[in-house]
């Protein structure tokens, strides 16, 4: 066979095994389209009709709330004033949508300033964001709540994910990152407590908490830091 002749065999026999494969495969084949365009449509379609007018409606909901919010009217901000819904209603009843999220920060901070800690603890720990100043502020204020509550172990842990969160903003970090110290300070945790100022003093030297971490040490700490007597 001539070398044209293979050339011209091979593409042929390719063809072949193609058509093989399939008349063979079809069947599987064309299913597994017809599945993959039908939950690409599926979710297009629920983004569009279900999603997007739901939040849309939460986005209406939550507008008054939030002015409630803003000038401290926290009862009625929490459960609306009878012709407008509160955030309670909003969180609960638009679940799956940004607002519907939002609405639990709002609840948590609301219930935090009420004194009601566990229902701040209810919704700030069901809360949770990709905007980092945000989220810092829920830890720390869910640090608040467990603090209020005498969980200890929880209120330093969320105090702690508060600094780590966004530590662009060393005023806060250190903040949180300070009652962290504090709080196992006080609960007779001494030598975590040290090393949480020393985290203060290191990361946030510029702060003001960063500044007082040295007289914290001094009190606590068993080694010589900068003001030990020599």
């Amino acid at each position: 066979m001539s070398e044209k002749q293979v050339q011209a065999v091979e593409p042929n026999v390719a063809l072949n095994k193609a058509q093989g494969f399939w008349q063979k495969n079809q069947k599987a084949i064309i299913g597994a389209a017809v599945v993959v365009v039908v939950a690409v449509g599926g979710y297009f379609g629920y983004q569009n009709y279900i999603v997007k007018p739901k939040e849309e409606k939460a986005t209406d909901a939550i507008f008054k709330a939030q002015q409630y919010f803003g000038i401290d009217s926290l009862n009625l901000a929490l459960n609306g004033d009878g012709a407008n819904k509160g955030f309670v209603y909003i969180a609960n009843n638009y679940s799956g949508t940004k607002v519907g999220n939002l609405a639990k920060y709002y609840a948590g901070v609301s219930y935090l300033k009420l004194g009601d800690f566990n229902n701040a603890i209810k919704y700030l720990k069901d809360f949770s964001t990709d905007a980092p100043q945000v989220q810092m502020m829920a830890y720390g204020c869910l640090g608040d709540a467990y603090s209020e509550t005498n969980k200890v172990s929880e209120a330093i842990d969320s105090y702690k994910k508060a600094a780590s969160t966004f530590e662009k903003d060393e005023t806060n970090s250190s903040e949180y990152l300070f009652r962290a110290a504090l709080l196992a300070e006080t609960a007779n945790k001494t030598q975590d407590a040290i090393a949480l100022y020393k985290q203060v003093k290191e990361k946030f030297p510029r702060t003001e908490k960063g500044f007082q971490a040295d007289k914290y040490l001094y009190r606590l700490s068993v080694e010589k830091n900068d003001f030990s007597v020599k």
